[in-house]
C-alpha cells in the first residue's frame, strides 16, 4: 500500500455519511432522523432518542466566558432534535469531562445552566456521568412519541411548503452587537443578548404538529438554514426553491439595517435552533394560524420541487453550513473572521 491514508477530514460529514454510515446503518429504523427510535413501550407511544456533544458557545467569545451558556446551549441541542421528532422530552443524560482545575464555581455554573434549561423546557436531568480530561460535554435526551406521529426527514412531496418555525438571527445580531458593528436603546440590546445566551427548542411547535398530522416531515436548524434544507431535499430525492424573503423580530431587523444586511443574511445563519418543517400547500394557512395562536413564530419560506437543484429565487444557492469535519466546522476562532465567514462582512 501506498499513499497517504484517507482522513474523516478528507471527507466532511456529507461524505462520511454516505460512504461509511449509510451503507452500515441504512436498515436501522430511522437512520439519518434528528432522533433515534428506540421502540414502542406499554402505552400508546414510541420512545426516541438523540446525543449531541456542546460546542464552544458564541457568546462565551462576546463577553466573560461563563459555563453557564455551555450547560445551557448542551441542553437546548439535544432537546432541539426531539422537537424536529414532535418529541415530549423525559430527562438528560448528561456526560462532563473536565480538567482537574475546573473551579467548583465553574462546575456549578455549568450545572445551573443545564438545569435551567431543562426547568425552562419542561424536563429534568434524570443521570449521568462525569470524569477528568480535557472539556467535553455530551448529552443524551430521551423523548416519547405518540405511535405512528414522529416526525421524520423523509415523507416530503414536490410541490410541498417549507415553513420556519421559530425567531432567526438572534446568535448573530448579538455578535454584531456587542463588536459594535450595531447599537440599540439598552432594553433592545439586552432581550437580543439574553436571546442568544438562552436559545430555546421549539418542543412545543414539534409535538403540535406531531399529533396534528400537519407536518410531513421536519428537522432542526443546527447547521444553518442552508444545511437544513440541502438535508432534507437529500432525504426526500427533492429539490427546492428559496424565496430568500424573509420576517425578522424588529430588534433584529434593526440590526441588519445597521449594518447593510439583508434580513436573508441573518435567518440563514446557525445558533437559534428553530425548525424547518414541510407541510401540504393547503395546510400552509393553518399551520400558521395553529401555531401563531400559540405564540409560536412561523413563515412561508419556500416550496420543494422535482428538480433536486436547490435556488434562492431563480438563482442557485450554495450557502453557509457548518459542516463537521470540514472548514466550515464550528471551533471558535477570531471574532472579525468569524463574522465575515458566516455573514460575509
Amino acid at each position: 500500500m501506498s499513499g497517504t491514508p484517507e482522513t474523516l477530514g478528507d471527507l466532511g460529514e456529507q461524505l462520511i455519511q454516505r460512504r461509511i454510515l449509510q451503507p452500515r446503518y441504512r436498515g436501522t429504523e430511522g437512520f439519518g432522523d434528528d432522533s433515534a427510535l428506540l421502540g414502542t413501550v406499554t402505552t400508546p407511544s414510541e420512545l426516541v432518542a438523540t446525543t449531541d456533544s456542546c460546542p464552544a458557545p458564541v457568546v462565551n467569545l462576546l463577553r466573560e466566558p461563563d459555563l453557564y451558556h455551555a450547560g445551557w446551549l448542551l441542553a437546548t441541542i439535544n432537546l432541539s432534535d426531539l422537537a424536529a421528532a414532535g418529541a415530549e422530552p423525559l430527562g438528560l443524560l448528561v456526560n462532563y469531562t473536565l480538567p482537574k482545575t475546573t473551579t467548583v464555581r465553574d462546575f456549578e455554573r455549568l450545572l445551573d445552566g443545564v438545569d435551567d434549561c431543562c426547568a425552562a423546557h419542561g424536563t429534568k436531568v434524570a443521570g449521568g456521568d462525569i470524569r477528568d480530561g480535557a472539556v467535553q460535554l455530551t448529552a443524551t435526551a430521551v423523548g416519547r412519541c405518540g405511535r405512528g406521529s414522529r416526525l421524520r426527514r423523509s415523507g416530503a412531496q414536490a410541490g410541498d411548503r417549507l415553513l420556519l418555525v421559530g425567531s432567526a438571527g438572534y446568535l448573530w445580531a448579538a455578535a454584531l452587537l456587542e463588536t459594535g458593528r450595531a447599537t440599540l436603546p439598552a432594553e433592545a440590546h439586552d432581550a437580543i443578548w439574553d436571546q442568544a445566551c438562552r436559545p430555546m427548542a421549539q418542543l412545543k411547535a414539534g409535538q403540535i404538529l406531531a399529533t396534528t398530522g400537519y407536518a410531513r416531515a421536519a428537522m432542526d436548524v443546527s447547521d444553518g438554514l442552508f444545511a437544513t434544507i440541502r438535508t432534507l431535499c437529500e432525504a426526500n430525492g427533492l429539490g427546492a426553491v428559496v424565496t430568500g424573503e424573509f420576517a425578522l423580530d424588529e430588534p433584529v431587523a434593526e440590526v441588519a439595517a445597521q449594518c447593510g444586511l439583508r434580513p436573508f443574511d441573518l435567518a440563514q445563519t446557525w445558533g437559534d435552533w428553530g425548525l424547518v418543517v414541510v407541510v401540504r400547500e393547503a395546510d400552509v394557512r393553518l399551520v400558521q394560524k395553529t401555531l401563531r395562536e400559540e405564540g409560536i413564530p412561523v413563515q412561508e419560506i419556500g416550496m420543494l420541487t422535482k428538480d433536486t437543484a436547490i435556488t434562492k429565487g431563480t438563482a442557485p444557492w450554495d450557502g453557509i453550513a457548518q459542516e463537521r469535519f470540514s472548514a466550515t466546522s464550528w471551533h471558535g476562532g477570531e471574532l472579525s473572521t468569524l463574522l465575515t465567514e458566516v455573514l460575509g462582512g
